[in-house]
Parts: C-alpha cells; structure tokens; sequence
C-alpha cells in the first residue's frame, strides 16, 4: 500500500482491512484480513454447517429466512447509515436498495419449496411402466464474491436465494464495503446462531481468490468482465461452477412515439442513480431523429436539477476513487472526438465527486461509448429508426439489460436487444423483480440470480426414475427378443412416424 491513501480506499494497518468514507475519509469499519487458511477454514466449518442447513428442510429454513427478512426490515435506516458512512451513497437510495433487496429474502424464502422440492415428472410412451421424479438438491457450500456499488442488493441476490435452496454460504464482500458485508453476516447470526451458516471472509484480491480455490462447491462473482475472467480460470482449476454477473454498457432506445417527460425522467434516474455506478445503469441513448432535440433538452433539465454532495444530495461521491480517472478518460475522449458536452464536460469532474454529465454526437467508436463508464455520465447520439438504435445497441460484447420508451413498437424492440433483462417504459425495474431472473450475456456473464431461475441457478438437478410395472415394450435390458424389437419397431414407427 502507498504511504498516502485517497478517502474511500482501502488500507490494511495489523492485519485489518480498513475501510473508509469515500467522501470524508472517516473510518466505517475495521475487519479482520483473511489468510489463504482462513479461508479454507472457513470453507469447511461451512460445510459442516451446511449439512445441518439443508437438514431443516424447506420449510425450517423458510422461518428462519423469513425472520432475517423481519430483521433487516427493523432495522431499515440503521443499515442505510452504514451503506452511506461507507460507500458515500445517499441515504435515500440506501434505503431504496435494501427494500428491494428485502423483498427478494421474502420471495426467496416463501418459493423455494414449490420450485426446488421433490415432483413428479410425467414419463412417455416407450419407458411407460417408469415414473420419473424431479429435484434440486443443494450443492453445499456457495462462495459469494459481491461488489461495492451495491454491497447490500447484489449479494442478497445470490446469498437468500442459496440459504433458500439449502446451501451454507461465505460471503467476500468487497474491500471498499466489507463493514456492510459483515453487518448482513452479523444480522443473519441474531436469527440463526446454531451453526456458522452464513459467514464472511475480508479482504482484497487474493483473498477472493483464496475463496475460488477453498474447495466451495459453486461461486457466485459479481464485478468487472476482466475479474470474471480471472475467477472463472481459478474455478476452472478444480472445476467449480460459477456464476458470472459482470459488467454492462446499457442502451436506452427513445422512439418518434414516446412520451418523452417520462422517458427524460427515467432516463436520468437510469443513467445518474448511485452517481451512475450502476452495472444496469444506462449509460448510452439512443434518440430517433424527429424527437431527438425535444428529448435532449428534457434530460438536460432534469439532470441539471440534481445536487451533488456528502449529506442530502441527489448524487454522492464517486465510491472507487481510482474509478475518478475512467470518467474522466471517458469524457475527455468523447469532447477531444468531436462529441458535444450539453451539460457538465471535463469540469464536471471534481473528485472524489462527479457532477452530471450530458454527451451528444459522440462517436460510437469513443471509449465513452464502447467501454463501461460506471459515473454520472449519458450520451446521447441521433439515430434515423428504432431499427439503427437496435443496431447499435447491440453492437457491443455487453449484454446485461436496456430500456425501451415508445408506445407501438416497445415491446417488439425490446425482444430484439442483445440483452439478458429489458425494460419496456421504465428503467432498472427488472431488478426488484423478485419473480423475473437476473443476468446477462456476453462479456456481461452467464447464470441468473432472482425468480425460479435464480433458485435453481443453487441447486443441482437430481433425476430420478422408478419402476412401477412390468416393461410392455422391454427394451434396456440383454433379456429382450427379436420379438421385442419388431414390437419396439411398429411403435415407434406408429407413434413418430406419420
């Protein structure tokens, strides 16, 4: 570590990590840093714990969950304090996060059963004396590596829907928020204290790597594509399966018919919320040509009401400080390109904050376009048709989610976006939606959190097939004649072959 550390970056002094206000550099929490022992440690007390877990059952586990969900209920605004002393984010979008994030404990919980539980699966013809019967089973022990931008929602999304499928689960939060992470540990603890079900491990880098090689039976990484690229290499040693949310870069399509005070408000909400740190924030717009400078103007004097500042501002301090320089990278290329900076521009740039920034013409081969921004910045480029938004849309590696405004064609515009989620008039929502699936696909990752699909993404899939009656059509077995066959033959002919 440099001798002179940036408010918000985090130090290890004696062997704890300490973590700072990005804002005021005020001490928010000092945790112990994990050793490559304690890790595995961890890993197995987990293990055992976890045996204990799934033996509770659907329903045991369900009550326990659902006091944890009472839990960080009670104590809504006491966590928000401690997401916004740490990260920087305001308190009102703290609070918004946890919400969301509490209502996926509640779904979770109350759906694992009917989603995950044993079921019959109807056989067919050829294997009819058979039934066939369905479940998932838990895999053990899931590492979950979350990310700070929001250190409360995002690991939620994994760590409810693994407790929920019966799994025990160590938690890496991330350096710039581990006193969050372990405030959700801690919590969970008060409701279920018997065994260490739930437990977190501290520190940078390595240690996140220490937890792909510790013998966990699946990971769950959220972060950068080029991290998720270094956790799938290590899983990939002790074939691991993962679970990979990475970055985004998502596109806003403005059509000629859509309601454009809505779509400005969404847009800068979408773009600007948690000071656009955001993996589903949007980032790029594209406008069609007939409302393109009506809609500009709209954003423009949305986003240049918002306040910036440490306590009661619309947008807080940038979280990561190193992340000061991609913005401004970002939005220096697209002005020395030959884009245009309507609101903000290179001055907007006065860390540790960033004040909001609107681009138009901005070429989509600039870095403000094509890379992932992660702050309060939008461009905003002029398309011809919804079909050339669509295009360009999609012409990233990127593919996590993306909105649509427009009446007719919304819907059919969303389908076409090279997206894992989209959202049709509104921005982000696909997220609190406890019952739709979350994830992406490209250079974003693959798997999904949240819904049905989020609740198997944590079980493995366990057939089963029993005999109910003698075989009519005996077929899997050395004991079957010539006559079997030509039966086996006409059925199959009878049954596939008109």
């Amino acid at each position: 570590m440099t001798a002179v550390q940036l408010p918000g970056n985090p130090v290890i002094e004696a062997g704890q990590l300490v973590s700072t206000s990005p804002a005021t550099g005020a001490e928010a929490g000092r945790l112990p840093v994990a050793s490559e022992l304690d890790v595995r440690q961890a890993v197995e007390r987990a293990r055992e714990a976890g045996v204990w877990w799934a033996g509770l059952g659907f329903t045991g586990r369900r009550e326990r969950l659902l006091r944890w969900r009472a839990l960080l209920a009670k104590r809504i605004e006491q966590l928000a304090e401690l997401v916004h002393a740490e990260g920087g984010k305001p308190v009102a979008d703290a609070i918004v996060e946890i919400v969301t994030a509490i209502e996926h404990v509640d779904w979770a919980a109350r759906n694992a059963g009917r989603v995950l539980g044993p079921r019959r699966v109807r056989s067919r013809l050829i294997l009819a004396e058979f039934s066939g019967h369905l479940e998932y089973q838990p895999y053990g022990v899931v590492g979950v590596i979350g990310p700070w931008n929001y250190p409360v929602f995002t690991p939620i999304g994994s760590v409810a829907y693994a407790l929920a499928a019966g799994n025990a689960v160590v938690l890496k939060p991330s350096e710039y928020t581990p006193a969050v992470g372990q405030w959700l540990v801690d919590s969970f603890a008060e409701v279920v204290g018997e065994q260490p079900v739930f437990t977190a491990v501290h520190g940078l880098g390595d240690v996140g790597a220490a937890l792909c090689r510790s013998g966990v039976n699946k990971l769950a990484f959220t972060g950068s594509t080029a991290t998720a690229r270094k956790v799938m290499a290590a899983c990939a040693e002790t074939l691991t399966p993962v679970l990979i949310e990475a970055g985004g870069k998502d596109a806003m399509i403005v059509d000629s018919d859509a309601d454009l005070d809505a779509a400005a408000e969404a847009c800068v909400w979408g773009g600007m919320t948690n000071a656009g740190q955001t993996c589903i924030g949007i980032e790029r717009v594209y406008a069609v040509d007939p409302i393109f400078d009506a809609f500009v103007d709209k954003v423009v004097a949305r986003a240049g009401r918002l306040t910036v500042g440490p306590e009661g501002a619309d947008i807080g301090p940038i979280t990561m400080p190193s992340q000061v320089d991609v913005i401004r990278r970002h939005i220096d290329d697209a002005v020395s390109s030959g884009g245009r900076a309507v609101l903000g521009g290179p001055g907007a740039v006065q860390p540790p904050y960033v004040h909001p920034t609107v681009l138009v013409d901005v070429p989509e081969d600039s870095a403000a376009v094509r890379e992932e921004t992660f702050g309060p910045t939008l461009t905003i480029n002029r398309v011809r048709d919804a079909d050339e938004a669509v295009t360009r849309a999609n012409a990233l590696p990127y593919g996590l989610g993306g909105s649509v405004f427009g009446r007719r064609r919304a819907v059919a515009i969303a389908r076409r976006l090279r997206s894992g989620m989209a959202s049709v008039n509104s921005t982000l929502t696909f997220a609190g939606m406890s019952t739709l699936p979350f994830g992406g696909v490209g250079d974003s990752g693959f798997g999904r959190i949240h819904g049905e699909d989020g609740l198997r993404e944590f079980g493995r899939a366990k057939a089963i097939t029993r005999r109910r009656a003698r075989s009519l059509l005996p077929s899997m077995t050395f004991e079957r004649t010539p006559t079997d066959v030509d039966r086996l033959v006409k059925a199959v002919k009878m049954m596939y072959g008109r």
